[in-house]
């Protein structure tokens, strides 16, 4: 019990210092995010991209059972333990806190090592040289228009199911990997090994959170939402797995997602990559200029109409006070990781891709 709580507070304190040499000296979240968390990419990143579940799903499930099993047999020792039982009891009792915190120092270390310091790494687009400027409403218009006749000429050539809505031409995993290996040979900061994508077993998990996928630092995995609309995936596969290249931020992860999927060879990911920017493109024409917005609207394909209103139908299906609460968590968390807009830096993609394409 006590080499226990020794390692927790060794892990937890070693990971706070860790956090706060990356977030006060630039040049260590730098060095690190390019020559030592590569390391956790090509090897945990290749061993549990073997498995072809997610590994931290399972994992999740499995030290969820462990706990509630372990917190109830305790709790029912101390009610039934009796006078020299009862001190047997209470130190079952200090064990199972003791493994507790080891495991949360565990889970800190990891976390730390595989994601919290690439949050202050240099960006993807400071590293590929495209600055971002200030850009009026038509030129919002200009990249809106564009946007919409690329998604209108795709629309009528994906496979679509018999209402209308978008079906995956093949498997979405392996193609991921391969989009971001393509877009690697034009952008070398994107170089290195890509674990295929998983979907979750139970994506239910992350619906109710309002969440396409997720990140795992703890496995170095690319978890994906399997029950979303099919336009959705290539474009979440893709971002997800850019931030197993150390590229944290959102906006940053969900640009490298567009230029991935429209860079793609298969039709399927490049309409994925072309509707998801114009819908967040559109979002932004929309607060700046309803005028300028319902003048592009109704340049859309009927073909991709459905997609859009099954995208939507499902998302409100999961509303609620679930959803709520995790948005908010997911707010804190950016925040605390220096993203000042919080949940609304996925939205700044926009900025990067009128500064990529519009200049």
């Amino acid at each position: 019990m006590k080499s226990r709580m020794v390692w927790a507070v060794i892990l937890l304190t070693a990971s706070a210092g860790l956090m706060i040499a990356g977030a006060y000296l630039p040049d260590f979240a730098e060095w690190y995010s390019e020559n030592i968390y590569p390391l956790f990419v090509t090897t945990a990143g290749r061993l549990w991209g073997m498995v072809p579940f997610s590994v931290s799903e399972a994992a999740l499930y499995i030290l969820a059972a462990i706990f509630v099993l372990s917190l109830g047999k305790g709790i029912v020792r101390v009610i039934r333990a009796d006078g020299s039982r009862r001190t047997e009891a209470g130190r079952q009792a200090v064990s199972f806190f003791s493994g507790l915190l080891l495991t949360a120092g565990i889970l800190a270390a990891l976390y730390t090592l595989c994601c919290g310091i690439n949050y202050h790494r240099r960006s993807f687009s400071e590293e590929e040289g495209i600055v971002t400027g200030r850009y009026d409403v038509q030129q919002l218009k200009e990249i809106c228009l564009w946007l919409t006749e690329e998604v209108n000429e795709l629309s009528n050539e994906v496979s679509r199911d018999e209402d209308g809505i978008m079906e995956l031409d093949a498997p979405e995993g392996d193609k991921a990997v391969e989009a971001m290996e393509r877009l690697a040979e034009k952008f070398p900061a994107l170089e290195g090994f890509y674990p295929r994508p998983k979907k979750l077993v139970i994506s239910q998990i992350l619906s109710y959170q309002g969440l396409s996928g997720i990140y795992s630092p703890f496995t170095v995995e690319a978890n994906y939402n399997g029950d979303m609309t099919a336009y959705n995936m290539p474009f979440t596969a893709c971002h997800e797995l850019s931030h197993l290249r150390g590229f944290m931020q959102e906006e940053e992860a969900n640009f490298i997602a567009f230029l991935a999927c429209v860079e793609s060879e298969r039709t399927d990911f490049r309409y994925s990559g072309y509707l998801s920017g114009w819908v967040y493109c559109m979002n932004a024409l929309y607060r700046a200029d309803y005028g300028q917005w319902q003048e592009v609207r109704s340049l859309l394909s009927d073909e991709a109409e459905p997609d859009l209103a099954a995208n939507s139908a499902f998302w409100d299906s999961y509303e609620g006070r679930i959803s709520e609460t995790a948005d908010k968590i997911n707010d804190a968390y950016l925040k605390v990781n220096g993203q000042a807009d919080g949940v609304n830096s996925y939205d700044r993609m926009v900025d990067l891709i009128v500064a990529y394409y519009g200049r």
